[in-house]
Formats: structure tokens, sequence, C-alpha cells
């Protein structure tokens, strides 16, 4: 018997796939329904861990089985291949960053090539190409027509060793995201943004497109990231300090009267003025340097301890005249909302711990409509829920959701405030101080000031050959060559603009660009677009839903309002899979615990590990990495191939006509039970498919049908040669989205035409999925005592008999008398005796 060997099945038939071009999707093709899927675009770095590869194993069994289903699907390949890494590890290595990439993609383009992936890859694309970065610049200057892209002096910031500005995400505890000891310092810097807030409602209200085909947790990230609020902008006049205010946003100015203090960010616009003249300033500076540095991450920022300071000066309550101080604390943050807050500690929790440290009034000004009446001095944390407004002059008696539309329209009457609607979202800052990313399209002249680069002039290339690290400005400045130009409007002389862009730009649009990834007049043909779009199936992790797939949907948004694409929203359906881990933790080449995906698929082969990541756990729930599971995987592998290579010769001649109806009425017992097996294996299988994604549960199903062939040995005897062929192709069809390699074999082995690429899905039959017979428990005052089976549908008293009849009751029932006869359809026979 031939020994199943994975590394020459799987070679071969890589290159037949490859000679076939399998996996071709035509464009506008109307005879068969379209079937976008598509993985997120990795980042080359490294090579590829079996962490990486469950996303990929998931993403192409969906694509095969579409393929069998009668689906035109595209499922494509390319790289996120600008970014920080590269040019870090080129400044390491003295490589430069293009090649290093280049390296890594060759790598990764080995490692999917030989775990089987089902992609086009005549639709490969690479962001760090002119080819495709020139689109960027393309759409940057169309949104800089629109208003979308504009230039503003910022606050950012900057990690010295990375030389650039990081996200307020990339700076954890006042550090460096990739460099843990580096403190990220603050600057203020001409940087250009995009006008992402301006899309803020449509944002909000487009969910509800997605509300049927994203996680709820996903889209719960997005609005809690967007984060409309509707409250009352209120305006405190600072005591002593004529013209100067500070503005205060609260979603609860029904406590306003409980306010103890007004608390500002250490970045507050006004807060030099605050300090003009107090006493100390050496030390007051002191700890602003220090609340800077830590980091503005809004998770960080609700667990961290609460710091502050008293700034000397007081502001005036509008609503009750009362001077309160004006401190300065660590979470409150100038990029948010006014860079100001009142301190609530009756009402607000943050605030409770903050007044509890420094000794702050709690003023109780809302009671509960129904418990007992609240008391400060007996509070163990904030009260935040509405309820009767107490304390609070004309306003008292008020229920809460009353008295904050009385209030604020007190407010815009008097002239000291008014109600508005806020947004979290900030707009997208692009600007990067790097040398590997996009070239922003913009050229200063000392005449004609900002010009855009004209549309034909795009490219504006990378120079590929300089010095790197520049302290403190981007790298592109220290080449003059490209910084030195004409202006495209005068021709006199100009200059570049130095900066690159964020490198979310680039993964913000890709997959348009698959649909039309070699035009070299626009950045996609729009009725290829429209014939693939929106993306039918998206897979990726979790940490992506914020940043990328929210930048997505703007893009989106922008290249509808450009009159590029007609929908509203790019992706249908989100999927978001689990961290393989090993150790609990997630396989991380820092951590030290990766499994090598090259390694595992050189010991076990690429079907095992791509029937491993799809079996061990539910795709959504996190994977235990385990040595001896793969090994199982392994085996099963290894036990099929010895099943179909011991009859394949029996049946290999045998003609299957998949449109013939099987006809059991003629079929021996061993025939029946096997056809039925099949037949409810491939129901499950494919609901698993069409549904539930639980390809952990259909693979176990399919153990279970091999382990029934097994159980029924020999089946060279009461078993046609052509219902043998017949139960062994539909088990290799249900096997083939998941371990494609050895299936095509056995699909071979067992004479059966053509590759699996142009074999349809089986048909399952709902008739044959039924039991014909059934097992009935037959119970004696209600204790087991046997089991027999019955023909589906036998009546009750035909039951009973039978249950009578047993040789294994007969005995228990005789010299007893029988009380009583219980009968639960399909289930059991009681007998109640005496």
């Amino acid at each position: 018997m031939a020994e199943y060997d994975p590394q020459r099945i799987e070679e071969k038939w890589r290159e037949i796939w490859a000679k076939q071009d399998a996996f071709r999707a035509v464009d506008n093709d109307a005879s068969r329904p379209k079937y976008y899927l598509l993985e997120m675009l990795p980042y080359p770095s490294g090579t590829l861990h079996m962490g990486h590869m469950r996303n990929y194993a998931i993403g192409d069994a969906v694509a095969r089985y579409k393929r069998m289903r009668g689906y035109n699907v595209l499922h494509p390949m390319g790289w996120d291949a600008f970014g920080l890494p590269a040019e870090n590890a080129a400044i390491q290595n003295k490589i430069h960053p293009r090649d290093w990439t280049n390296e890594n993609i060759a790598e990764f383009r080995r490692v999917l090539t030989r775990f089987g992936f089902s992609y086009d890859w005549q639709r490969e694309i690479s962001t760090c190409e002119p080819e495709y970065y020139r689109w960027n610049q393309w759409f940057f200057l169309r949104m800089l027509e629109k208003g979308i892209a504009y230039r503003k002096k910022s606050k950012v910031n900057w990690c010295p060793e990375c030389l650039t500005v990081l996200a307020n995400e990339q700076v954890i505890d006042g550090f460096c995201w990739r460099h843990e000891s580096t403190q990220v310092e603050q600057k203020d810097l001409e940087q250009w943004f995009l006008r992402i807030t301006k899309y803020s409602d449509e944002l909000l209200d487009d969910m509800a497109q997605l509300a049927s085909g994203w996680p709820e947790r996903v889209l719960t990230m997005q609005r809690n990231w967007i984060g409309k609020s509707k409250g009352t902008r209120v305006r405190f006049e600072v005591a002593g300090k004529p013209g100067t205010s500070l503005e205060v946003f609260t979603t609860r100015v029904d406590t306003i009267y409980g306010a103890s203090a007004v608390v500002i960010a250490a970045g507050h616009p006004h807060l030099e003025a605050l300090l003009e003249g107090m006493a100390g300033r050496a030390a007051i500076e002191a700890q602003l340097r220090a609340m800077r540095q830590k980091s503005t991450r809004a998770a960080d920022i609700a667990t961290a301890e609460k710091e502050g300071f008293f700034t000397g000066r007081f502001a005036v309550n509008p609503f009750s005249g009362e001077q309160l101080p004006v401190w300065v604390a660590n979470f409150v943050l100038a990029e948010y909302g006014t860079g100001a807050v009142m301190c609530v500690p009756a009402h607000d929790e943050r605030d409770f711990e903050f007044a509890e440290k420094y000794g702050l009034p709690v003023k109780v000004v809302v009671q509960p409509l129904k418990e007992a009446p609240l008391r400060a001095d007996r509070m163990k944390e904030a009260s935040t829920e509405y309820g009767r407004v107490a304390d609070s002059g004309p306003y008292s008696g008020l229920t809460s959701e009353q008295a904050i539309e009385k209030m604020a329209a007190d407010a815009a009457a008097k002239g000291f405030g008014q109600s508005e609607t806020t947004y979290r979202l900030k707009d997208w800052g692009i600007s990067r101080q790097r040398y590997w990313g996009t070239p922003i399209p913009v050229i200063y002249c000392e005449k004609d000031g900002l010009v855009p680069v004209p549309d034909d002039q795009l490219p504006v290339r990378l120079p590929e050959r300089l010095a790197i690290a520049t302290a403190g400005q981007s790298p592109l400045a220290s080449v003059p060559e490209f910084v030195n130009t004409k202006c495209p409007k005068c021709g006199g002389p100009a200059r570049r603009e130095t900066d690159t862009m964020d490198t979310f730009v680039d993964s913000s649009w890709y997959f348009y660009r698959y649909t039309d990834p070699h035009n070299a007049e626009r950045a996609f043909d729009e009725a290829k677009a429209g014939y693939w779009f929106p993306i039918d199936q998206y897979v990726g992790g979790i940490t992506h839903a914020i940043l990328h797939l929210l930048y997505s949907r703007f893009f989106c948004k922008v290249m509808r309002d450009l009159g590029l694409v007609s929908h509203d929203e790019p992706i249908a359906r989100l999927f978001t899979q689990g961290m393989v881990q090993k150790g609990g933790v997630a396989m991380s080449k820092s951590r030290g615990n990766v499994v090598g995906a090259i390694d595992m698929a050189d010991k076990y082969g690429s079907d095992t590990g791509r029937m491993y990541t799809l079996f061990a756990a539910p795709p959504e729930k996190d994977l235990e990495w385990s040595e001896q599971a793969i090994e199982g995987s392994a085996r099963f592998l290894n036990r099929v191939y010895r099943l179909v290579d011991k009859h394949a010769p029996r049946v290999r001649e045998v003609a299957i006509d998949w449109n013939a109806r099987t006809d059991l009425e003629k079929a021996t017992a061993k025939e029946k039970l096997l056809i039925r097996r099949t037949h409810q294996t491939l129901k499950r299988v494919t609901n698993d498919f069409e549904a539930r994604w639980h390809f952990n549960t259909s693979i176990a199903l399919i153990m279970e049908l091999v382990n029934e062939l097994h159980a029924q040995e020999p089946l060279d005897q009461e078993l046609s040669p052509v219902v043998l062929k017949r139960v062994l192709a539909m088990l290799v069809l249900m096997m083939s989205p998941i371990a494609p390699h050895i299936a095509e074999e056995m699909w071979e082995m067992l004479g059966n035409p053509g590759g699996l690429g142009t074999q349809r899905w089986p048909a399952y039959r709902e008739d044959l999925t039924r039991e014909e017979q059934i097992e009935i428990i037959i119970q004696v005052n209600g204790r087991v005592r046997g089991k027999v089976l019955v023909d589906e549908g036998l009546g009750d008293d035909e039951l009973k008999e039978r249950a009578l009849n047993d040789p294994r009751i007969k005995p228990l029932l005789a010299g007893k008398e029988t009380a009583k006869v219980i009968v639960v359809p399909k289930k059991l026979v009681n007998f109640v005796v005496r």
C-alpha cells in the first residue's frame, strides 16, 4: 500500500495549478455570480509563521468552496510594502528599503504558494511601486481640490529615534511603541490632514448597511472612536483675567451646580496665560513636562492614576456665579473636545477619584427618582444616572432630561453657551517625516505659494539612493535633486514637499486596484470595480477594527463623491479571526514563540497545516498551538489516503453519473448506511460553509465519515463499486477546500476525469439525510435496560410490541404486573411495573 508523501503530492499539484492558471478571475462575467473574497493586505516583514497562516487558510477554504458552487471568485494578493520597519531595517542592516522589502515579498510569496492558496497572482500589487503610489498622489490631489486635504500647524507626538510623528495610539506610557526606552516628545509641526470629520455622520449612519455583515464588536469600536456626543458648550470666564475664558463641553449640564473645579489639559492653549506671574514656575513646568510625556491613549488614561495641580486661578460658573479653582490634570487632553472639563465628583467616576485624591468638595445635585436620597458624606462612588435635579437654583425639581434642555436654552439666551454636537473623531494627519512612503505631490513656490503637482507629472518618484538617517527632518529634505524643482505655474525655482504619506493611505483603497491592477491611465476602471464591488467577504484581525477599516470606509465615500464608484460601503461582510497562541500568548517573533510556516510544511505538509488551523478551534476563537494535535491531523490525512489507495483499483474504471438518482430500495444495508452517512455529512458541511464557518465541526464530521467507512470494512463486500466510488468521491470533494493538494491526488487516484478545479460541489438529498431506522431506548421503571433499532414511522403499538419481545427485556417483565407503558415517539419506551 502506498504511503502518503505530502511533499511530492503538493509540489505536483502546485505545478499543475500554475500551468492551468486555475485561479484566474474573469472581469465582467455575466454568466456566473461574482464573489470577491479578500484577506487583509499583509505587511512583508521577516517570514510567515503559523499565526499568520490561519487568516489565509480560512479565506482560501471559502474561496475554493465558492468556486465549486459556480461563483466567479476574485481572490487576490498583494503587499503593504511601504512603512517604518523597512526603513529602520535598512538603517540597521545598511540595505535599501526597496531591497529589504522585495526580499521579504519574495519569501512571503514562496510561503503562500507552498501552502497552495488559490490567489490570482496576475493581480498582485505592491504599494511601494510607482505604478501604485502614483494613484495615492492622484487621490490626494483630488482631495486637495475638494478641500478635504489641507495643511496646518499641529502639536504632534515625535519619536526622536524613529524621527517621525506618532499617532496617539503609538505612544505607550509616554514611550514609542517600537522603541520602548525612547521617550516621546511634543512638537509643533506643519502637517497635512485629510478631513475625515466631514464624513462623521455618514460613517455613523451607514453602519446600518453593515449591521447584518459586520461583527457588532467592530461597529461598536468604530462608533466609540467617532464618539458623537450631544451636549452643551458652556463658557467659564477666568476671574482676574478679562477676556480670558475656558470653554467646556458637557453632556450633563444638569450637574453643573455640582462642579467643584474646572480642569484643563497640560496642552491647553490658554495655560500659558493662566500661569503668567505665578510663583514656582520651575516646579510647574516639570509637572507639565511629565504629563505631556504620558500616554494619550484613551485606554491608558482611563486606567492611569489621576494626577494634577492647582493653577492658582479661578473660573466663574456662569449658572451659579461660584468661583471654581482651575486645575491641570493628566486625564484631560487638548486634542479632544475643548481641552477643558468641569469636575463634578458626585456624578462622574473619574472626577470622584480626582476629588478624593486632592480633597475637592463633593456636591450632590441629582437625586435618584426612586431610591433613597444621596448624601455626599456617605458616597463611596459617583452616581452617574439621570434623576431629579436638586440644589441647582431655579432648575431644582426638574428631571435631568428637562434640566438639560432648559439649561442649554438659557445658556444660549444669556450668551455664555449653546447646545452642540461634538465628535471624538479628529481629522487624519497623514504627514510622516520618513523616506519609505508616498511623496506628497505638492510644490512650494516663493511667488505662487503652494502649488499642486500637475497630473501629467505624476508619479513624484522617490529618489532611489540617499542617506536615510537624517535627524529632525524628512530624509528627502537632504536630497537636493529631489527638493529643488521648477514651479509648474511660473517656471521659477521651487521646492518639493519632503514629508511622505501615512501608509494607511496605501491600504485604504488597495482592494479597488485589484480589480484593474495594470491600468496605467486610471486608478481602476469604474466598470470593473462596479462589477466586483462591494467585497463579499473580508477576513482579518480585530486589531484593524478602527484605523484601517474606518479609513477604508472614508476613502470609499470620497471616491463615490468623485464619481468613481456608486456604492457607499466597500465591504459587505467582515470576519475577524481569532489569534494563534503558543504558551497562552499570541505568536510573535519578539516573544520567540513562533512556529515557522515553512518549517511546519517541511515536517508535515502544508495540507496538514491548513487542516490543523481550521480544525483546532472555531475560526473566531483564539487557537492554542499543539504539536500533538497537528500530528493528529497528519495521521488523519495519512489514514484517508491509505483508504482511497486501497479501494481505488476497484472503482477507478467505474463511471459516475452525478445526475442519476440513488435508489435505496435495491441497496444493501451497508450501502444504505454509507449513503445516508455521506449525505448527512455533506448537508452539515455545506451548512457550515454557507452560514457558520465552523470548519472545526466540518472536519470532525468528515473524520466520523472516515471512521464509518473503516468500520464497514470489508468494503468489497455488500457494497457495489458504483456506490463505493460515489461515497469516496463525495468524501474527497468535501475535503478539497480544506486540504486541496491531497484531495486533488485522491480524486485522480479514483479515476475521475479533470481536476477538482472544474468540479462542482455535490448536492445532498434531503430524504437521504434522514435515518431509515432509529434507535429506541427501552426502560423499565425509568432505568435503561436495552436499545432496539426500528423503522422510522413505526406506530406506538408496534413499538411496544417490539420492545416487549426484545430478548433482553422479556425476562425483566416476567411475573410482574405492567401498570403503564409510556411511549415517547422516536425516543423511548418505558415499562412501569410492580
